[in-house]
């Protein structure tokens, strides 16, 4: 498949009328097409089983580089799979584009499809902890939510609980972070691991919850008795 194809079945999904809405909810300057997300998903489903992974790989990089708001989440969603056989080319791409974040829709996308990738392979949590500490928000802010699948296992190993209390040392040290992206992943972080490891959400809270901003505070102890 070229990625003129690709464009032009993305472009058979514009529905008149809600590119405007779409940009201006999720604040785009980049170009919107307007097309719904079940329409992209269901594009992603059959391009991932008519294509081998390499072919992903290429068409996905090919349509992140248009920069269109739809093909970036539509290349985020062709990655999307719990097992991929030699998945390093697809990590490898992901990780790449996480320097280009600016938009928590695209963001939180490619950040479902990179933490697949993670949990296939745990020791890319070494390059992710680098993530943690960039002076840009948005890397900042995929160090915790690409690593999300660590707040839902309910029989975690002793290898997901050292994850698991690693990325609460990354969450911590963004406990004093005054940026409202940031605040929220942390509370996300938080009140998704308190379903299944409440302990460790209200140990954490009671070292550093006083350092977050109220909203966050009350969003991670949502579920808390």
């Amino acid at each position: 498949m070229t990625l003129d194809d690709a464009i032009a079945a993305l472009r058979a999904g514009i529905e008149p009328g809600r590119a405007e809405g779409m940009a201006a909810y999720h604040k785009q300057t980049r170009e919107v097409l307007g097309i719904a997300n079940p329409f992209l998903n269901d594009l992603a489903r059959d391009w991932r089983r008519a294509l081998t992974v390499p072919e992903r790989v290429t068409l996905a990089d090919a349509l992140w580089r248009t920069d269109i708001f739809e093909a970036r989440i539509v290349a985020a969603k062709l990655l999307t799979q719990a097992r991929i056989k030699d998945d390093e080319a697809v990590w490898r791409l992901i990780a790449s584009w996480v320097q280009d974040f600016d938009s928590w829709a695209i963001a939180d996308h490619v950040c479902d499809a990179g933490g697949r990738r993670l949990v296939a392979d745990p020791s890319r949590i070494d390059q992710v902890e680098g993530w943690s500490r960039s002076d840009i928000m948005w890397i900042r802010r995929a160090a915790l939510v690409m690593t999300l699948p660590w707040t839902k296992q309910n029989h975690p190993t002793a290898r997901d609980l050292e994850i698991r209390d690693r990325v609460l040392g990354w969450a911590a040290a963004c406990a004093d972070d005054r940026d409202w992206f940031i605040q929220k992943a942390v509370a996300w972080w938080l009140r998704d691991l308190s379903k299944h490891d409440a302990p460790r959400v209200r140990a954490f809270l009671d070292a550093n919850g006083a350092r977050m901003k109220p909203f966050a505070h009350k969003e991670a102890a949502k579920y808390l008795a």
